[in-house]
């Protein structure tokens, strides 16, 4: 009997920034980490993002495993245009091709000695994250730590949250996505993570500075 695969659907979420929209899919679009793209340029691997930035409202992409958040600018509300947004999106999934073309990808990156390096570039849009196996007992414990009680709920809202560095008490943080320039979600997240920091690592953090992506 033969399998036949499920079509892509995708339906649109709101976040809790008001010029974010989500847009899920029910399957996985892109293989690996998340990635974000600023402008036109930045998209050359991506026809579907490429198609996007055609569009005069969007202003970035954010793209995960599932989903794929997209901010706009304050020139139309997304009750106008969602529905068509979300049609371009499920038309071009479901012709079968790739959401992102790792050839373009790998055109589009700077030579680096060091692949980690490399890695760190394109996962990161232009930050640049410390190397998982150069960080110390801090700098891993606290990754853990947001990895598992914080991502979730960040990619839940349309966003990513990257570990950037630890210094003298400071934990640095990359917000991306829906998190990225969210009115609210800067003090919140700030807070909700140090407090959960200091609790579990007590003595060892004082601050952490959110940048946005």
């Amino acid at each position: 009997m033969e399998i036949k695969k499920a079509p892509f659907s995708i339906y649109a979420e709101t976040t809790p920034n008001p010029a974010v929209m989500k847009f899920v899919a029910n399957k996985r679009i892109i293989e690996g980490d998340s990635m974000e793209f600023k402008n036109v340029e930045e998209a050359k691997p991506s026809p579907l993002i490429t198609q996007l930035f055609h569009l005069p409202f969007v202003k970035e992409v954010f793209v995960s495993s599932n989903y794929l958040s997209i901010a706009k600018f304050d020139i139309i509300e997304w009750d106008e245009v969602a529905q068509e947004v979300r049609q371009m999106i499920t038309e071009y999934l479901q012709s079968g091709k790739p959401l992102i073309d790792e050839s373009a990808v790998k055109k589009a990156q700077p030579e680096f000695t060091d692949p980690a390096a490399s890695t760190n570039i394109q996962q990161a849009s232009g930050f640049t994250l410390p190397d998982p196996e150069s960080l110390g007992e801090i700098e891993t414990r606290i990754v853990e730590i947001l990895d598992e009680y914080i991502t979730p709920a960040v990619e839940s809202d349309g966003g990513a949250i990257k570990f950037m560095g630890y210094e003298d008490g400071k934990v640095k943080v990359l917000l991306q996505g829906a998190c990225s320039g969210c009115p609210s979600s800067t003090a919140t997240l700030q807070n909700g993570i140090l407090n959960l920091l200091q609790k579990m690592l007590p003595t060892l953090v004082k601050e952490v500075e959110p940048v946005n992506g």
